[in-house]
């Protein structure tokens, strides 16, 4: 039978989980404080141990970090009620088994812990074999407490420490920026830069000058030999933001970086070699880019060797009431105060709404309610929903903080334009164009630059 020590200073959850899982056929006994749990890992007294982060005397993450050297996986699953990322990474990467997040499903714990022994069962099996063969805060920046979530912070944690290449997919503004400053945070590349690349930010000539350098004279403008992103990223790592957008020509020289870690700068012949993480991310499909023909299948496989999938936030709603706290302790009214606070009414609206903008939408919404009901009280109606050009707009000067170029903006905002003038025109290129002032063939080459498909509607 196996036996299971409950670490939890609450004593109903105690009782609710020794009952349950007595139920099942486990043996329990309870610590309430860190240095139990310390004393019974000692001693081997428990064959897993279901621990809550938050303790007395000595906290859950503390014990882990303190028995990190007896083997590589500790027999320990850690629940906590706190809906932080760091949390949860911290806690893989010092040698939990698994993470569980309060408020929790019984059914859920028990998968878990079977889960568990079966590994055990297994590891046991191998090394059996192999004998008779001879041999963490206010700047959180992920919060989420929904199983998808929990999958994201248990794959972080698992491979941050790795050099493998990372695809992170999702819709726009669902936070895939911030999943890789967790990864990079968390790598053993953190010492070096993280350098951004907006992929759809940028127009062929200039992102390849800007992926790899250029040397002076290479082209019109060229005055000086220029470091490219991959240059400023040795030692450290490369987020390609939307690398669907990058045409093939700029995929196949990027696919020889990721296999080769060397280049030549634009005009240049002097091989360059670099040591990079790599971290890419995308709205699109790129399954169906491939087979569309638009993005490269060899290039597909080189970045997608780990995926982390961040699902849309109207698939996650039980996550919108912990991000509308985080957002409003974050975004205080003026530095110091206290963060305002927000009506069931409007909590409400926040509910049913559909966040086509994802948590980007979410957190803009929130920190113009703090502006408008001037750190007070949230109302019903000073909570207002963001059009897709308004939501550009919003981000821009986020992107100006970050050092994003005249250029890249320019391009970016132009893009926004054109998408927001189909929208509004129900994807009508002429009505579009028209309202634009341009004329349809002016219109339709910028949607061709910058591959945005509208209707031609017969007038």
């Amino acid at each position: 039978m196996p036996h299971i020590l409950i670490a939890e200073d609450e004593e109903a959850i105690r009782e609710l989980l020794r009952e349950f899982l007595e139920g099942e056929g486990f043996a329990i006994s309870e610590a309430t404080d860190g240095l139990q749990v310390q004393a019974a890992l000692a001693e081997k007294r428990a064959d897993l141990v279901l621990m809550d982060v938050r303790m007395p005397k000595k906290t859950g993450l503390d014990v882990l970090r303190e028995a990190q050297h007896q083997s590589e996986g500790l027999p320990i699953i850690v629940m906590t009620a706190y809906s932080t990322a760091n949390m949860a990474i911290e806690a893989i990467q010092l040698g939990a088994y698994d993470y569980i997040a309060k408020p929790f499903d019984l059914n859920h714990v028990l998968v878990t812990i079977n889960n568990f022994f079966k590994r055990q069962d297994l590891a046991n099996q191998v090394e059996a074999l192999q004998a008779q063969l001879g041999e963490r805060d206010p700047k959180e920046q992920i919060v989420g407490t929904t199983p998808a979530m929990v999958e994201v912070f248990k794959t972080i944690g698992r491979v941050a420490r790795s050099d493998v290449n990372v695809l992170i997919t999702g819709e726009t503004g669902s936070g895939k920026e911030s999943v890789a400053e967790m990864i990079h945070k968390n790598s053993s590349y953190s010492r070096g830069p993280l350098i951004k690349v907006n992929c759809a930010a940028l127009p062929e000539t200039l992102l390849e000058s800007e992926l790899f350098g250029h040397e002076k004279g290479s082209f019109t403008g060229a005055i000086a030999q220029h470091k490219g992103r991959f240059e400023q990223a040795n030692k450290g790592s490369i987020f390609l933001d939307e690398i669907g957008e990058m045409t093939l020509a700029t995929q196949k020289k990027l696919l020889r970086v990721l296999q080769e870690r060397e280049f030549e700068r634009v005009g240049g012949t002097i091989t360059v070699k670099v040591d990079v993480r790599v971290i890419a991310a995308t709205n699109k499909n790129l399954i169906q880019e491939v087979a569309e023909g638009t993005f490269r299948q060899d290039l597909y496989y080189r970045l997608n060797v780990i995926n982390v999938h961040l699902p849309p936030l109207r698939e996650r709603r039980e996550d919108i009431a912990p991000l509308t706290e985080h957002f409003l302790n974050k975004h205080r009214y003026v530095p110091g105060s206290a963060p305002a606070r927000i009506t069931e009414g409007a909590m409400q609206l926040l509910m049913d709404h559909s966040w086509p903008g994802n948590v980007r939408e979410l957190e803009n919404t929130i920190r113009r309610a703090t502006v408008l009901s001037q750190g007070g009280l949230i109302s019903a109606d000073l909570i207002v929903f963001s059009s897709a050009m308004e939501r550009h707009l919003l981000d821009i000067s986020q992107k100006v903080r970050d050092g994003v170029s005249w250029n890249a903006l320019m391009h970016e905002t132009e893009r926004a334009i054109l998408n927001e003038a189909l929208s509004q025109h129900n994807g009508d290129r002429v009505s579009a164009a028209q309202a634009l002032e341009l004329t349809t063939d002016d219109f339709q080459q910028k949607l061709s630059s910058y591959g945005i498909s509208g209707q031609l509607v017969a007038h």
